[in-house]
């Protein structure tokens, strides 16, 4: 649609309302100030959405295995030719025995549960989101019956590296007196980090062999991990693995079944508010509407007067389109503008925030990160502006043609 310069000046005229017309400005002002914050908003949560579903992938898939293989029944035994199997599939980067099994902790009168999981020394060292954020101590450290916790546990029961922490297995021991609880003090050989609050608060790691001791597993391990070079797009190795267990008695389970409820919901609550915060944007299409409306009903003299001129019903109807359009683009740009700044510097703002109130907005407890992540998706960024875009240029539609109908005579004749 192209408009003549005498359109762009009526239409930025009737943007600037007299005095006896401020009602109506107010309206359109608040219909930018709707669309803005509307775009801002859906732009803002989205980000967030994004960097803590891409947050949590990165841990959960840097701590737990892609894929796990697990006897029919019971534990496995006998699993090193199944290892040498699996590690030669094209695409498996590793696969590694694990010991798992819930304890309980205690420390100077202090308990609570814990997960214990037992992985040789060489695999637990070899995985960057555990290597890359040990806060104290080192891997280097990890053998024998030394364990590894993190800094959210440690700060809690107010442990550090050198410390024992005392584990207590669910299996108990028969003595002269009765049946008693297994107990076993470990030190611990380092502090991990990884941003996650399950993680650093629940979580234990120990040498696989001093797991298996003290689960009383004998030879027997829980599960075997294997970790893939492209856990997104796992299809095609996961066949591959299926037709190298062949015939043995396991079950296989990968990520997205052990993890379905979880990033599931996740999807669903991403959706849900992306429709919740569109409903902002088509309220504030609807305050376009009734402000331009209400523009026509008072402007009817003007366009009466530009009808008896020679202004066609096209040049009208061009005029009021651009006069909400302006509004809608507006809007759009301040809100594009605002979403994409506190995006990119949302953890500040938090910091700012929780600074100034003392209270944590964004609690480690509850969304399970220790910190706030934003990831902007350009290509959801462009579909949320031109959603913008097209719900204010449908707003516009009705009151333009309604203006280019307008009879110049009845118009005149009440005046």
């Amino acid at each position: 649609m192209i408009f003549t310069p005498f359109e762009r000046m009526v239409a930025g005229r009737y943007l600037r309302a007299r005095r006896q017309e401020g009602f109506i400005s107010v309206i359109s002002w608040f219909s930018l100030l709707g669309i803005g914050l509307g775009v801002a908003t859906l732009i803002i949560v989205m980000a967030v959405m994004n960097g803590f579903r891409a947050e949590l992938f990165e841990r959960v898939l840097g701590l737990n295995g892609h894929m796990n293989v697990y006897a029919q029944d019971g534990r496995l035994f006998d699993y090193e030719p199944l290892l040498e199997k699996l590690r030669a599939v094209p695409g498996v980067v590793e696969a590694a025995p694990l010991v798992e099994g819930q304890t309980l902790i205690t420390k100077d009168g202090a308990a609570s549960g814990a997960l214990v999981r037992g992985v040789s020394p060489e695999s637990f060292r070899a995985r960057p989101i555990i290597a890359n954020h040990i806060v104290e101590g080192s891997l280097a450290d990890f053998d024998d019956d030394k364990i590894v916790i993190g800094v959210r546990m440690a700060q809690r029961l107010g442990l550090h590296v050198g410390d024992t922490l005392t584990l207590i297995s669910p299996t108990s021991k028969s003595t002269v007196f009765g049946t008693a609880p297994r107990m076993r003090a470990y030190p611990i050989a380092a502090l991990f980090d990884v941003g996650m609050f399950e993680y650093d608060n629940g979580f234990v790691f120990m040498p696989l062999p001093a797991a298996q001791i003290f689960f009383r597993t004998g030879e027997g391990v829980s599960s075997l991990e294997i970790f893939v070079a492209t856990p997104h797009a796992f299809n095609k190795i996961k066949a591959d693995v299926v037709a190298a267990l062949g015939g043995t008695p396991t079950r296989l389970l990968d990520w997205q079944q052990t993890n379905a409820s979880f990033f599931t919901a996740l999807q669903v609550e991403r959706n849900v508010m992306f429709l919740i915060l569109s409903l902002i944007i088509m309220v504030a299409a609807f305050n376009i509407i009734s402000g331009l409306i209400m523009l026509v009903k008072d402007k009817g003299h003007d366009i009466a007067i530009l009808r008896t001129m020679g202004a066609t019903r096209g040049m009208v109807m061009r005029i009021f389109f651009l006069s909400g359009a302006s509004i809608g683009v507006a809007g759009t740009v301040l809100g594009l503008g605002l979403g994409v700044l506190i995006s990119g510097n949302i953890e500040h703002i938090r910091q700012i925030v929780q600074h100034i109130t003392g209270i944590d907005p964004f609690s480690p407890e509850v969304y399970f990160l220790t910190h706030l992540p934003a990831i902007i998706d350009w290509r959801e960024v462009g579909q949320i502006v031109a959603m913008a875009l097209a719900l204010s240029f449908l707003a516009t539609l009705y009151p333009s043609w309604r203006a280019a109908r307008l009879d110049p005579v009845e118009a005149l004749r009440y005046e």
